[in-house]
């Protein structure tokens, strides 16, 4: 992909889509999802896609589930309601659907790498926290989010210190964002600096060690694992996510 490449897509075939790159979060057209960093967008009609969802695949297999076989929909089958198997939010737009099983995967956490690694933290993908990544063996892990070790698939690194569920980055960023996609504030440029401001964990990891020091320490260090969290979560494992880096979590 080249910046400014030119593609056309079956959901948006009256004008082309151009890629490009941006740094305040978009809602994606196509999965209704959340995103951020990589897109391709339609500036004539405010048209936004995930990478994944404007190139998705036709069929998909996840190491997660050995025996399914994923299949990209425009829609959720069926008239019931359905939810995300990896981060257990509504799915309402495209989807990766299972026949066999029934499973669905957003595209984005269908297509969350299995480990994020920006040369000083490493976090690995596990369905449960609790679990080792694609194989069955449990070890003691909470997420630092809701304390909880069950629910939705999470990131955890390897000295198991910070353990955050997929659907629990998805609240935070629903938290955080809820005027951008319920109509308050406008979109203007100021409101987007408030709404891209993460909410901190410093509370939680308080917890865990008396020390001001090492809160510290561990505060800048879960800063970095949650940008990048938050990032593959969006569709982008790449995107630097403005205003996050440094200040995320030590204030």
């Amino acid at each position: 992909m080249r910046y400014g490449e030119l593609i056309t897509h079956f959901s948006h075939p009256q004008h082309k889509l151009r890629f490009e790159y941006v740094e305040v979060p978009f809602k994606c057209d196509g999965c209704k999802e959340v995103g951020i960093g990589s897109r391709y967008k339609c500036s004539t009609c405010d048209f936004d896609l995930h990478m994944h969802c404007a190139l998705p695949s036709a069929s998909i297999n996840h190491p997660f589930y050995h025996k399914c076989s994923f299949q990209f929909l425009r829609r959720p089958p069926g008239n019931t309601p359905r939810f995300c198997n990896a981060c257990e939010k509504d799915v309402t737009g495209f989807v990766y659907h299972c026949n066999l099983c029934g499973f669905d995967l957003h595209p984005c956490c269908a297509k969350l790498p299995q480990m994020l690694d920006d040369g000083e933290v490493k976090l690995f993908l596990y369905r449960k926290v609790g679990g080792a990544p694609c194989l069955g063996i449990f070890v003691s892990a909470a997420c630092h989010r809701c304390g909880r070790k069950g629910r939705s698939w999470s990131y955890r690194s390897p000295c198991k210190k910070y353990n955050l569920h997929v659907a629990c980055v998805k609240e935070m960023l629903v938290e955080s964002w809820h005027e951008l996609y319920f109509g308050h504030g406008g979109g203007t440029t100021k409101n987007k600096k408030l709404e891209t401001r993460i909410p901190s964990l410093k509370g939680t990891l308080q917890n865990h060690h008396r020390s001001k020091s090492k809160v510290k320490k561990c505060c800048e260090m879960a800063g970095l694992a949650v940008q990048f969290i938050i990032s593959a979560v969006l569709g982008d494992p790449s995107a630097i996510i403005a205003g996050v880096v440094g200040t995320l979590m030590s204030k």
